[in-house]
């Protein structure tokens, strides 16, 4: 009698345990973080840059994707070609401090590199809220 006591209370105490357990729902994992959007510069096929600090590029048919420069990109708005350069990279995708360079070439400056800090790619709403001379 004395060895079933022991075994008694702990068989009591497992089912009072997992009684309780039973009734509080299980911890949540995370909601897994959603991967970064990201593109070619190949396959870029037009740009808008509304300011010296903003450039809008088109990637296929419908994505746009805002770039947000680190300081003025002199005179960006008024330049027919530019350039991307990634550093160590083949592709661009979103977030801030993205290895990449937009370049442009002025005529009398020469050639100027102006370092992306963010990439974001504009959703549906955001492109049909632009105003069509941003669009590019």
């Amino acid at each position: 009698m004395k060895v079933l006591a022991p075994v008694s209370l702990a068989l009591a105490a497992t089912l009072a345990l997992a009684a309780s357990a039973g009734g509080q729902p299980a911890p949540a994992k995370p909601a897994a973080k959603p991967a970064p959007s990201c593109f070619w510069v190949r396959d870029v096929n037009g740009f808008n840059a509304p300011d010296d600090k903003t450039l809008y590029v088109r990637v296929g048919v419908s994505q746009i994707y805002k770039l947000s420069l680190f300081g003025n990109c002199m005179e960006i708005g008024w330049v027919h070609h530019v350039g991307l350069a990634t550093h160590g990279m083949s592709d661009i995708c979103e977030g801030t401090n993205p290895a990449v360079d937009v370049i442009d070439r002025e005529l009398g400056v020469g050639r100027e590199r102006c370092p992306v800090t963010d990439v974001q790619k504009l959703t549906p709403e955001q492109v049909a809220a632009l105003p069509k001379s941003q669009r590019p």
